[in-house]
Order: C-alpha cells, then structure tokens, then sequence
C-alpha cells in the first residue's frame, strides 16, 4: 500500500491552528506545499447523527472558564511574538460547517488556499462573523469564486456528502485537536509540534 502523504488538519475556529497557519506559510512554505490540507471542525446536530448512527464519535471537550481565559492571554502573547494584530471574535450563533464546507467549494475550485487565507483573516484579524454566509459571499467576491456556491454550501446536499467524508477521515486518522500534523506513522498535535513535522516532512525525498 502506498504510503499517504502528509498532511494537516486545521479549522478556523482555532486561534493556535490559525497561528500554525501562519507559521505554516510564512516560513516553511516549502512543507505547506507538500502536505494535503484538511478541514477539523465541529458538526451540526444533523451530521452528529449520521456520525453516531456510523459508530463515530468525535472529541468535543467543553471549555471551562478558566482555560477561555488563559487560551485568550495566550494567543495574545503568541501574536505579539509573531507581529500579527488580534482582533478576539465573538460567536454569537456558531454554524462551523459554513465556512469549512465553503472551504471544500473553493478547494475545488482550484482556491482553498486563498480561502484559508481569507477566512483566517477575516476571523482572527478583522473580527468577522465567519458563521455568516454572506461573509463567505463576500470572500468568493473578493477571490472571483462564486459566490452563490460558497454562501450556500453549508446546505448543498453533494457537499456535505463531502463534508461527511473529511469527518471521518479526521476519525480514521484519530484526530482529536488542531492544528494536527501527520507524517506516516508519526503524529504532531500542537502549533508548538510543528517544527518537528517540518523536520520529518523535510527528511522525505520530494
């Protein structure tokens, strides 16, 4: 069996996936480009019971109080380190599955990157409501996608067939938070895991 190639799980929801984004791209693009990206986010009641009827469970750990507040002071501390501006989001109504299946539209449409890019940014330094889709609309504007598409991907029944797949792929592959980093047999959980994934990735004939 050919050996799979390495890859990332990232979401938007996560602060430290975004940072390892950002490390991700702008100082080891040799690896960004060498490694599959793939989605991690949280499904909706309808998904979680297609899941749960297949015998998946995934790992969603409540957040106490305590470690919000130390996840904010944190991430602060780790964009000051990288010089990038914060601006904190507030989810008020959070539907993760809009902008992460907007994120298998684009990536068929030969974008994703571009629209991580975008949607990151939006979230985690312009403070957008990335539940919106009408922020995803905007997005597709901005990258000449349709915009159509990726507003209403979180409802289009071919795509969250999609959606479902890269669920259980993140299951197959005993996922359980992001950024998450695999390389063959050996895995990277953390934005602080990182170095080590590029190094193994690096070690690999191109």
């Amino acid at each position: 069996m050919a050996r799979r190639r390495p890859r990332w799980y990232f979401s938007f929801r996560s602060p430290y996936s975004w940072m390892a984004y950002r490390d991700l791209t702008d100082v080891h693009k040799d690896v960004a480009d060498r490694v599959d990206w793939l989605p991690f986010w949280e499904p909706d009641e309808a998904a979680a019971r297609e899941l749960a009827s297949d015998g998946v469970e995934l790992p969603y750990v409540p957040m106490s109080r305590e470690k919000h507040l130390y996840i904010l002071q944190d991430v602060r501390r780790l964009a000051r380190e990288r010089g990038l501006s914060l601006v904190w989001p507030v989810d008020r109504e959070p539907r993760w599955e809009v902008s992460h299946l907007a994120y298998l539209v684009a990536e068929e449409l030969g974008a994703g990157r571009e629209f991580v890019d975008h949607v990151y940014r939006a979230r985690w330094e312009l403070g957008e409501d990335i539940s919106d889709p009408e922020v995803m609309a905007r997005i597709g504007d901005r990258l000449g996608l349709d915009r159509q598409r990726l507003a209403g991907a979180c409802d289009d029944p071919d795509v969250r067939a999609r959606g479902m797949e890269a669920l259980n792929s993140l299951y197959r592959d005993g996922v359980f938070g992001v950024p998450f980093f695999i390389d063959g047999y050996e895995k990277f959980w953390g934005v602080d895991r990182l170095p080590g994934f590029v190094a193994a990735v690096r070690s690999r004939p191109a």
